[in-house]
C-alpha cells in the first residue's frame, strides 16, 4: 500500500513516515509534500497512492485548498495539532483525523478504517459537505492573551507580540517592549491560533510577527536569518525548503 505525507514540519513528517512503516514492511510512503501548492503540483502529476496523511495547517494555507484545484483518488486521513475544524465531521465514511502528537495505535486505526472503506476523497461526499462548511465558517483567530498578574490577571494583545519561541519545554511570548510573558499553550497549539497573515511559523522553535521584522538576510546553505525589532540576540533561520514560503508570505 503507498502513501503520501502532506506535513510541513520535518520533524513530524519524517515520523509520521516512520511509524507507516513499521505498521507494515509492505507500506511504502512515495512522498514526502510540504506545501498546498507542491500537493497540487504533486497530485497532477503523478498516480494518486491509496492513502493521503495531510496536515490540515500548511505554510501557504490549510489543506483544504488543494482540494478545489486537483481531483484526489486517495482516501485522506487529516492531521492537526488543534481541534478547530469540525472534528466530528471527520469521523465519517473514509474521511478520519489524528490529533497530534499522533499515536502509532491511533494511526494503525485510521489506516485500517481507510483500507476497509475504499472511499477516494473525490467521490466522498462528506469531503464536499466539509469543505463547504470550512468556506462558510469565518474562522476565529486568537486576538488577546490574559495572563496572571500580582493579586489578578491581565491581558495583552497580540498585535503586540514581537516573537513566540520555545525553549526547555516552555513557550515564551516576547512582546515588542521586551518583557516576556510564560504561555501555556504549545508552539503547534499558537500556531493554529494565530492569523497566518500576520504570524509565520519560522522553524520549530519560533513563530515570528510580520510587524517585528527588522531584516531578513541570505544565510548559508540557501537558508534565510531573520533579525527582530530590538532583539538581534535570538539568531531566527529559516530552512532552505521554508524559505521560498516564507518570500510568498512577505511578498503579498
Amino acid at each position: 500500500m503507498t502513501f503520501v505525507i502532506i506535513e510541513d514540519e520535518k520533524p513530524n513528517a519524517i515520523r509520521l513516515k516512520r511509524m507507516v512503516e513499521e505498521i507494515d514492511a509492505s507500506y511504502q510512503v512515495v512522498a514526502t509534500i510540504h506545501t498546498v501548492s507542491e500537493a497540487v503540483e504533486w497530485f497532477t502529476n503523478n498516480p494518486h497512492p491509496a492513502i493521503a496523511l495531510m496536515d490540515i495547517r500548511l505554510a501557504d494555507g490549510l489543506s483544504f485548498d488543494i482540494f478545489s484545484r486537483v481531483k484526489i483518488s486517495s482516501s485522506v486521513i487529516f492531521t492537526t495539532a488543534y481541534d478547530e475544524y469540525a472534528i466530528q465531521a471527520f469521523k465519517v465514511n473514509s474521511v478520519d483525523y489524528l490529533l497530534k502528537p499522533i499515536e502509532k495505535e491511533e494511526l494503525v486505526n485510521a489506516v485500517e478504517k481507510a483500507k476497509s472503506l475504499h472511499v477516494s476523497a473525490s467521490t466522498d461526499p462528506y469531503i464536499s459537505e466539509l469543505l463547504s462548511y470550512i468556506k462558510r465558517k469565518d474562522v476565529k483567530y486568537r486576538t488577546r492573551f490574559l495572563f496572571p498578574y500580582k493579586d489578578g490577571f491581565k491581558t495583552v494583545n497580540v498585535s503586540d507580540i514581537a516573537f513566540i519561541y520555545s525553549e526547555a519545554k516552555n513557550t515564551h511570548i516576547v512582546l515588542q517592549n521586551g518583557s516576556m510573558q510564560l504561555a501555556g499553550q504549545t508552539l503547534e497549539e499558537l500556531e493554529e491560533q494565530l492569523d497566518p497573515d500576520q504570524f509565520f511559523r519560522a522553524n520549530r522553535q519560533y513563530i515570528v510577527n510580520i510587524n517585528s521584522l527588522e531584516s531578513i538576510h541570505n544565510h548559508f546553505n540557501g537558508k534565510l536569518k531573520v533579525v527582530v525589532k530590538n532583539h538581534d540576540d535570538h539568531e531566527i533561520l529559516v530552512s532552505k525548503e521554508k524559505a521560498p514560503v516564507f518570500k510568498q508570505w512577505l511578498d503579498r
